[in-house]
């Protein structure tokens, strides 16, 4: 497949393709290019039913000159300082953020929480969130809000009183739980449709089942994460330990 960022030409062929209906999957066929490539591209510029092949050509060329005339990051900032090819960076954390967005997280939420989650101290303050993403305050202080809200990030104060928004090794454990408990809401709700509609109805058989069905997979995800939960504190072997 094809190195290399998306051409003009190539962005027309994906509106043509959008416009026609067509998959991600076979767009990206039809131009030798990886799925992720075209998915990435599409959601960053608008979605599949604003996406303008001019704009979003003019879009990338914008942040690309930004990004050359970017002054450099503070010692938090950014993973140049320890030595990565920030290209690569960059990719995996759009990336990283368009899988976010495809799950339903908005944009600049999901931009916060990758910078989090790539910061190696897992922790980054206003302003920093400001400088590594380049927006307003105000953008950064709303997306903390709702994360937070999520239970997605916590809030804490650093030695100089400064706010530090985390994103806690726990978060995917308590993500779990609430999934699990979602799952039991869910289950709930299906059986007080089985006596409201009588046991012996079609559609009475259809919510037990349903409920059933939700109920052993909410627990199976309770236990699953009850089971697990010490990975995520689990320092990775390095590789002079995997072959020892």
């Amino acid at each position: 497949m094809p190195g290399g960022r998306l051409t003009q030409q190539e962005r027309q062929q994906i509106a043509l393709g959008l416009a026609d209906g067509l998959a991600y999957a076979e767009i990206a066929r039809r131009l030798e290019r990886p799925t992720s490539t075209i998915t990435r591209e599409v959601i960053r510029n608008g979605g599949p039913t604003a996406y303008r092949a001019d704009l979003a050509h003019r879009a990338t060329e914008r942040r690309a000159h930004r990004r050359r005339q970017a002054a450099p990051r503070g010692p938090q900032g950014r993973a140049q300082d320890q030595g990565h090819d920030m290209e690569a960076v960059r990719e995996y954390e759009e990336a990283f953020t368009t899988l976010l967005m495809q799950q339903g997280l908005p944009k600049m939420m999901s931009r916060v929480l990758v910078s989090l989650y790539t910061s190696d101290a897992g922790s980054l303050t206003a302003s920093e969130l400001v400088q590594r993403l380049q927006v307003s305050p105000a953008s950064v202080s709303k997306a903390v809000t709702f994360l937070d809200g999520q239970g997605l990030v916590r809030r804490e104060r650093d030695e100089h009183r400064r706010e530090r928004y985390v994103a806690d090794n726990d978060v995917w454990y308590q993500g779990m739980i609430a999934a699990a408990r979602s799952h039991a809401q869910l289950a709930e709700t299906a059986r007080r449709g089985v006596s409201i509609l009588g046991r012996d109805s079609p559609a009475a058989a259809r919510l037990e089942n349903i409920a059933r069905f939700v109920d052993f997979v909410g627990e199976s995800m309770i236990r699953a994460a009850e089971q697990a939960r010490e990975v995520l504190y689990t320092k990775p072997e390095t590789t002079s330990d995997s072959a020892t």
